[in-house]
């Protein structure tokens, strides 16, 4: 069983992130782990009671780690989290979030997540949610000039 350490030291260790923003304890300790063997790397630490009172964060950060802190959260407070990390923030995201009937499944797909693992235990299940903004939206095979009606126009005019 991978616990959310492991998960997220593995998702840290993929991206090497030079700059990174935690927010809830895990997270942090993950964070602060790969700080302390990475000196080049910066470190930007949320509340995890007013998390959205950081933004707009001061650059584009890498990744984001997010653990024990949507529970905690109102929904709407952790959409606006979720959306300002994604849309603003950061190249890519990991939430570690508890089962409740808060969080489901399709609100984080709605916000362009992806389910990665099913972590914990019977009593704590957790599940682990990625999103990365250069996977995100996939090249669709018609979204190219020969499939337009005016090929000609294809980057010519917006409207």
């Amino acid at each position: 069983m991978t616990t959310p350490h492991q998960a997220l030291a593995r998702i840290i260790d993929t991206c090497q992130p030079g700059t990174l923003v935690v927010c809830g304890k895990v997270a942090g300790q993950v964070g602060d782990h790969w700080c302390h063997h990475h000196s080049e790397s910066a470190m930007t630490t949320l509340d995890t009671d007013a998390p959205n009172d950081a933004f707009p964060l001061s650059e584009t950060q890498d990744l984001a780690l997010v653990t024990d802190t949507l529970e905690h959260l109102s929904h709407e407070q952790g959409e606006i989290l979720l959306g300002q990390l994604r849309n603003y923030g950061t190249h890519q995201i990991a939430v570690v979030v508890a089962g409740s009937p808060q969080w489901a499944f399709t609100d984080f797909i709605g916000l362009g997540f992806r389910r990665q693992a099913e972590l914990g235990d019977e009593t704590n299940p957790l599940t682990l949610y990625t999103y990365n903004i250069d996977s995100y939206n996939h090249k669709r095979a018609w979204n190219n000039p020969d499939n337009w009606a005016n090929p000609e126009m294809w980057g010519k005019a917006w409207w």
